[in-house]
């Protein structure tokens, strides 16, 4: 009786009889099906290896290279290759039937580094969430699986494609089916067909397996013929024409080669048997099944959000995908929206606003423009009504007596406003001298909040689940609108275009209130992050002044001192060599120079920082340290550079501040990312003098909160040891450090109040035993038993974040004071390394959450207070935790208490709020 076989939506480990494949799709243009098969570990690895996992690893702790360069790889192969099918093929850890003869077979490699296993559940998920066919069967390898499906593809009239990182796929290598090898970079694909094998081996692919045979493979640990190369063994095989008949005339062939040959002969039969590829391995699917079908929207910005990709990688995945249709599009409506554009006469537009929009009435309002760096420009807008009625607007071509009339309807605040991701709009809108007022409604804002583990937050996605309709527009009589650019009016084809997205903006909004109702972030929209917008907008537009000769000078600076650590590696070598090789490196450092070995990994023993540090403080050389320097002054001088790029014509640096990227609540910052710059080393804290005080201002102030994590996570545990240690007003790390290991105040040394800083800290943020070691350099061990004796003094911190993380688990969310959410579906997760990255998560959530949330008070409060009392002083920046104002002439001591009042006043906590404050003609001089 034939299995059942659903549709894949994780690895298949299946005992099934195999099925008959069945005719498949043609592909493109009707010519041949392609088959795409894709080795799992194989390129996993490569991805893992290509990008260096210290840089790719989320807030929660998770590394993820390998899933980020596995899915950009599966993106260009989508993309350039256009398989009609597609699967791809796991080992599993049990042993194989090659284990079983030869109990050395893969004996000897190097340990898997911990940060790998737990994305290859990651990637079966997405290959799930992809619709992609995914599989593993018990006692085979994924290149057994790959060459079975591979003979049933080509006998299905299929075109087939293997990439794979092992060369054994190269024997399966034929007219019709190419392998798709890693060149230099996982991106670089060399097209081994059987031209290309023939050229690089000297026997064509039907041989390669007697070639391996013979010369052996190391990854595999199945030795060779000792003295018996690659050309060596193309030779006999080509004049013998197979191994067996090379085998069978073992007598003949001559030299030393020859007798090694003979006396190895059980080796070479042995690997010949185990690296033949099964290809009648029952596998429980059809090729004809592995369409690539069904994808799932929501699900792959669910996981891309919990992973924190950047928005690049989504993009190109959506648009390789986009000719099929996703799960949630079963769904949709692809009726779009039904827009009547209305047109209005010059000098029309004030009785067509009165007539049209009632005060009190919500209007979608989408602009179209550029904005960015605290400035823009608005070439078009739109206004949609809720009936569907909707006016389209060029700035250029409005009359004096209709400019008038926008500018005043945009400005009163009796008209509620709905935008998507308004803030830009409002700078370009400020562009031409229009204010916007009466913003209740910013959709992206809105969506960040009902779902703030996501990455984006398209107009477009948002309709799509919320509304289930396309952002197309419709005809009256329900009929998608398909505008002919190449022929038709294409200014009319914006015009509908903007409109359709004002009247899905004002739809959206409406969805969104229910949404935020339910899940109680009402208010968080319009008290918190609504008003937050314009004052952002105006920081933005302020932007803060820059030295640029001083910039200039440092860039300088930083660079002789490039220079000159790349002649000291150099003298100290004896030779020049690239520092920015890690095979260079690690050549120099461990071949040459036998500097103790550091962390294994594949291309050798690591090189990034932290091996660099432990050489420096292991080894009697000073490359070490020297090769530290050059990359914190490459890294000082690309950061002095991007700076430089920044400076306005006005000379001042306009950041653009974010609502939408930490899940937390927190902002972020960008082009240039001002909450980047380097405090922690004199050279660092020199970049931030470049920050001055502008024309007309006498002062840069600088106010921040102390230790506001801490105060947070005193007052939600309610532990009264915690309240007591902040409360006497002494040093709070050494107060702590004095209770946790039994001393006197006055007795406790640096290495003690370090050590119960990073424990205080590390547990606002999740740390976990492991981490914290790394952070102290001690033992996982001891970094348990420091644990234990802080939680043995402050019990109720202990119970509190236990509280959290079981709360959590019950409730699929933590929330900070003011009710922000974070939801974490995986704190229920079958897959281990996303349990406890939801774990972590859980922990920090509130306490960060709840430092955002103050923050953004403060910033909402500072701003008010500013504009009701007729302030000239303005606020510029925001930066983690702390303001930074830029003060008029004769108000710095009305501004200094103004900002200590609303700040320390933002939040009543059990443990009051500590703002420390700071004055000078930089921001490295107003430090405090």
């Amino acid at each position: 009786m034939s299995p059942a076989h659903p549709r894949i939506r994780g690895v298949v480990n299946t005992q099934a009889t195999p099925e008959q494949t069945r005719p498949s799709e043609t592909g493109e243009g009707g010519g041949r099906p392609r088959l795409l098969l894709v080795d799992g570990h194989s390129m996993a690895f490569r991805a893992f290896f290509a990008l260096p996992a210290e840089k790719f690893v989320n807030s929660a702790g998770q590394a993820t290279n390998a899933v980020y360069g596995f899915t950009s790889m599966l993106v260009k192969l989508l993309r350039d290759e256009r398989p009609t099918h597609i699967a791809v093929a796991w080992d599993r850890s049990e042993p194989t039937f090659r284990h079983e003869e030869y109990a050395e077979y893969k004996a000897g490699r190097s340990e898997t580094p911990p940060e790998f296993p737990g994305q290859v559940g990651l990637l079966q998920e997405l290959l799930g969430l992809l619709g992609v066919t995914s599989l593993s069967v018990a006692g085979y390898e994924a290149d057994d699986i790959i060459a079975t499906l591979a003979a049933r593809g080509l006998a299905g009239g299929m075109e087939v494609l293997i990439a794979s990182g092992d060369r054994d796929t190269f024997q399966l290598v034929g007219d019709c089916c190419t392998v798709l090898y890693p060149g230099k970079s996982l991106s670089d694909l060399v097209r081994m067909t059987p031209e290309a094998v023939e050229a690089k081996y000297a026997v064509p692919p039907e041989r390669y397996r007697d070639l391996a045979a013979l010369v052996g493979e190391k990854a595999d640990n199945l030795p060779g013929v000792p003295g018996v190369g690659p050309k060596t063994a193309a030779k006999w095989l080509a004049r013998y024409g197979s191994l067996d008949e090379l085998v069978a005339r073992a007598d003949e062939v001559g030299g030393k080669a020859g007798q090694s040959f003979r006396d190895h002969l059980d080796d070479v039969l042995r690997n010949q048997r185990l690296n033949r590829l099964d290809t009648d391995v029952e596998v429980g699917v059809a090729v004809a099944e592995m369409t690539l079908d069904g994808w799932n929207r929501d699900g792959i910005n669910l996981l891309f959000d919990n992973l924190e990709f950047a928005s690049t990688l989504r993009e190109r995945l959506f648009a390789v995908l986009g000719e099929s249709e996703p799960e949630a599009a079963a769904t949709a409506s692809d009726e779009g929206f039904a827009v009547e554009l209305v047109e209005v006469a010059p000098g029309a537009l004030a009785d067509w606003l009165a007539a049209e929009i009632a005060a009190g009435a919500r209007t979608g309002l989408a602009v179209e423009g550029t904005w960015g760096r605290g400035g823009g420009d608005v070439t078009r807008l739109a206004l949609a009504l809720p009936a569907g009625r909707a006016v389209c607007l060029d700035p250029a071509r409005l009359d004096p007596a209709d400019e008038a009339a926008l500018a005043d309807w945009l400005a009163d605040p009796a008209y509620p406003k709905a935008l998507h991701d308004a803030k830009g709009p409002i700078l370009a809108l400020r562009a031409r001298g229009w204010e916007l007022a009466g913003l209740d409604s910013d959709t992206a804002i809105a969506g960040y909040l009902a779902m703030p583990g996501r990455r984006n937050f398209d107009l477009a996605d948002l309709c799509t689940r919320y509304l289930g309709r396309e952002l197309t527009e419709r005809d009256t009589g329900g009929a998608q609108l398909t505008l002919d650019l190449g022929g038709g009016d294409e200014q009319a084809a914006a015009r509908h275009a903007l409109a359709t997205r004002a009247l899905a903006t004002l739809e959206l909004a409406l969805a969104l209130d229910a949404d935020l109702v339910k899940r109680g972030a009402a208010d968080l929209l319009r008290d918190l992050e609504i008003p937050l917008v314009g004052v952002l907008a105006r920081m933005e537009e302020a932007g803060i002044a820059a030295d640029l000769g001083y910039l200039r000078g440092l860039e300088a600076e930083f660079a002789a001192a490039v220079r000159q650590a790349v002649e000291e590696a150099h003298r100290v070598v004896g030779r020049e060599f690239n520092l920015g090789s890690p095979k260079q490196l690690q050549q120099i450092l461990f071949e040459e120079l036998g500097l103790p070995k550091t962390k294994r990994i594949k291309t050798g023993y690591t090189t990034d920082a932290d091996a660099l540090a432990w050489l420096a403080a292991q080894a009697d050389n000073e490359l070490p340290v020297i090769l530290l320097r050059h990359r914190d002054q490459t890294k000082l001088r690309t950061t002095v550079e991007g700076l430089i790029k920044t400076v306005a014509d006005d000379g001042r640096i306009h950041t653009t501040f974010n609502q939408t990227v930490a899940a937390t609540g927190r902002l972020s910052s960008a082009d240039p990312n001002l909450q980047n710059i380097p405090v922690r080393t004199d050279a660092g804290r020199r970049i931030r003098r470049a920050f001055v005080v502008g024309e007309g201002y006498e002062h840069l102030l600088t106010a921040d909160y102390s230790q506001i994590e801490l105060r947070i996570m005193a007052h939600l545990s309610e532990d009264e040891a915690l309240i007591e240690a902040f409360q006497t007003g002494y040093d709070f790390h050494a107060q702590i450090a004095a209770r946790v290991f039994g001393v006197p105040v006055d007795r406790v040394d640096g290495e003690a109040r370090a050590r119960i800083k990073a424990m205080n800290y590390g547990l606002a943020y999740g740390l976990s035993d492991y981490g914290l070691s790394q952070q102290l350099g001690i033992t996982p061990k001891e970094a348990r038993v420091l644990m234990e004796d802080y939680f043995s003094h402050f019990g109720r911190v202990r119970d509190y974040l236990e509280a959290v993380v079981a709360r959590a688990r019950r409730d699929g969310y933590t929330a900070t004071m003011l009710g922000r959410r974070r939801y974490l579906p995986d704190l229920n997760s079958d897959n281990r390394q996303r349990r406890e990255m939801a774990e972590r998560m859980a922990l920090n959530a509130p306490i960060q959450g709840s430092a955002a949330d103050i923050i953004k008070l403060a910033m909402l409060r500072v701003a008010r207070a500013l504009r009701d009392g007729g302030f000239a002083s303005r606020m510029l920046l925001q930066v983690h935790d702390e303001l930074v104002l830029e003060v008029a002439p004769g108000e710095l001591d009305a501004a200094r208490a103004l900002v200590v009042e609303h700040m320390s006043g933002a939040q009543e906590l059990r443990v009051p709020l500590a703002v420390s404050v700071g004055i000078g003609s930089n921001w490295h001089d107003a430090a405090h």
